[in-house]
């Protein structure tokens, strides 16, 4: 065998042929319509990572030794996670400005490369990474290399670094004088200059999406807590909530984010908690309204009145409220029940990549019906993305779509542990994962 390696980039191996073949199907969930389908075949082609026909199947059709035979098994769509971060890992490992301040840029790459991987052979051929978390612009290098074949990993819509009002996302030290080890994770921009050139820069450094912190925990100066200083205590009498969220931009400021990232045809991603900041944030435009913990019934409204997705992040905050967490599955059932559309987002990567099913897990115990927790999984995940502004078609399975499919040996309908049970995963119309095992290198 002659040697490419100087004049063609290195791709994943893939046990797929060249030419088009067929993947056969007993059972298959239809993301749009929130069926399950039977006897359906859907032609591949891997030349364009494309299904170029499905059929449905009155007969046995011959299955030839290059085709895929899934039935027996439970096949959807990819899945889609529309909020995480490759380069975080667990917070149960080390904390945010921990792996920040301590890793090395090389070992959060390798730590990146790892996560990508998991991700996808846990079923999740997209991911949403909104927020390089002090890593510059290399989410959209690492986005670039998957697209070229020379690593293994969700596709990936990046947002580079997050958009904030002055101080209003950082690490805060008491001591100011010599400067911060914290490498820098959002740029600042206040006022309608400043903000329309950061959303342009990020365009032009490579971002998919533009997020922004509608509103965050700036005042931790006032009250700065032990765990900030290992061998300091914490202030004495801190009130309740020593650092509640605040919001940091104005209404018009949000307006100039999300029309100019319009300009660009360019979705926008709002971190929000308070009700204040979502409303704010629905009406100036945004695309979709991340974690919105505390929303109550006219800010729901006020979303669903604005076209917003949300993605609620219940996988995160399980484990950040304990006993008010109820109070979200209660408002994330509500949501469903309201008509608003949700993504499965679960801020993975502050919890492990792999482990992403949780969030859906999570919305099933909201009292979210199955089917529309996989169509949160799947075909809502490529709306959170910006639909047609991604520049391809995934989260479900028709003619023209991505051939992303993973296929469950256990039937969700029966069993609620079923999406960790994943053993075919295909992306692009390339097998990565089959009866179990990763066939990639």
């Amino acid at each position: 065998m002659s040697c490419t390696c100087c004049t063609e980039p290195p791709r994943a191996a893939s046990s797929l042929p060249e030419d088009p073949f067929y993947v056969h199907t007993s059972t298959v969930f239809d993301s749009l319509t929130g069926q399950f389908l039977t006897d359906v075949s859907f032609e591949v082609d891997p030349a364009t990572g494309l299904i170029t026909q499905v059929l449905h199947r009155t007969s046995d059709l011959p299955v030839s030794v290059t085709d895929i035979d899934l039935r027996g098994k439970i096949v959807m769509p990819g899945f889609v996670d529309a909020h995480t971060h490759i380069f975080l890992h667990s917070y149960d490992e080390a904390d945010n400005a921990k792996q920040k301040r301590d890793e090395s840029f090389v070992e959060r790459i390798i730590r990146a490369t790892n996560h990508c991987r998991a991700a996808l052979m846990a079923g999740y051929t997209t991911y949403r990474d909104l927020g390089s978390e002090g890593m510059q612009e290399a989410d959209a290098n690492f986005r670039d290399a998957i697209n070229r074949g020379i690593a293994v990993g969700p596709r990936l819509f990046v947002a580079t670094k997050v958009l904030a009002s002055v101080a209003g996302v950082k690490t805060h030290a008491e001591n100011t004088i010599g400067g911060t080890r914290l490498p820098v994770a959002s740029e600042e921009c206040d006022g309608e200059d400043e903000i329309r050139k950061a959303v342009r820069r990020r365009i032009g450094l490579g971002c998919d999406v533009i997020k922004f912190f509608a509103d965050y925990r700036k005042r931790i100066m006032r009250y700065p807590p032990a765990v900030q200083h290992p061998y300091v205590s914490s202030v004495m009498f801190p009130p309740e909530n020593p650092n509640p969220d605040v919001v940091l931009y104005t209404q018009k400021e949000m307006n100039v984010i999300c029309e100019e990232a319009r300009n660009a045809d360019c979705p926008v991603a709002a971190h929000c908690t308070t009700n204040r900041a979502a409303a704010m944030a629905a009406r100036a435009g945004a695309h979709t309204i991340e974690h919105g913990f505390w929303c109550n019934t006219d800010t729901l409204a006020t979303l669903k009145e604005n076209g917003c997705i949300l993605v609620p992040t219940l996988a995160i905050a399980e484990r950040l409220y304990g006993s008010r967490f109820a109070e979200m599955l209660v408002k994330t059932h509500k949501a469903w029940k309201m008509g608003l559309r949700q993504a499965c987002g679960g801020d993975t990567g502050t919890f492990n990549h792999g482990e992403n099913v949780r969030e859906a897990e999570l919305f099933l115990e909201a009292g979210i019906s199955l089917e529309d927790t996989l169509r949160s999984l799947t075909y809502h995940g490529w709306l959170a993305c910006g639909s047609d502004f991604c520049g391809r078609r995934f989260g479900w399975l028709a003619e023209g779509t991505a051939a992303d499919m993973v296929a469950l040996d256990k039937d969700p309908r029966q069993d609620t542990t079923a999406l960790r049970h994943v053993s075919f995963v295909m992306k692009d119309g390339r097998v990565y994962k089959r009866n179990g095992k990763q066939v990639v290198s």
